[in-house]
């Protein structure tokens, strides 16, 4: 057993930040998203929320100080309302790091992006467009 890991980041999660190096992407994914088929690594977080796994993951790395973005959302379509849920990652990013650059990227080359993404965490979130893609930075 570890201190300060947690609860809700499992090993493989665990196993899966410390592997990842400076510039290397991170995908926290909505319920609906289509994580197994996107990406090379699939953690499954079914029942929990992506607040509380954006909290957890930014506990654990910063963001990259380098990249002109390094807090991606998936840019809504056809009108489509900006999600609340975007106002509540950026509350916490904010809260845990002082160097959130955020970014939107156009809903298919979010898809093409989350594909070469280092991991996919795959939440059980219900709110839509609650995408969020992380660069980690240096520690």
């Amino acid at each position: 057993m570890l201190k300060n890991i947690p609860n809700i980041v499992s090993p493989e999660l665990l196993k899966i930040l410390a592997e990842m190096g400076h510039g290397d992407e991170i995908l926290i994914a909505d319920g609906n998203f289509p994580s197994a088929s996107h990406g090379q690594r699939v953690v499954r977080a079914d029942g929990h929320g992506g607040v509380e796994m954006l909290k957890a993951v930014l506990s654990l790395i910063p963001l990259d100080t380098y990249a002109k973005e390094n807090f991606m959302f998936m840019a809504t379509t056809q009108g489509d309302p900006t999600p609340t849920i975007w106002a509540e990652y950026i509350d916490v990013a904010n809260a845990m790091d002082d160097n959130v650059r955020q970014g939107l990227i156009e809903r298919q080359a979010f898809y093409d992006r989350s594909k070469k993404a280092y991991a996919v965490i795959a939440t059980g979130e219900t709110a839509i467009y609650a995408n969020i893609l992380i660069k980690k930075g240096v520690i």
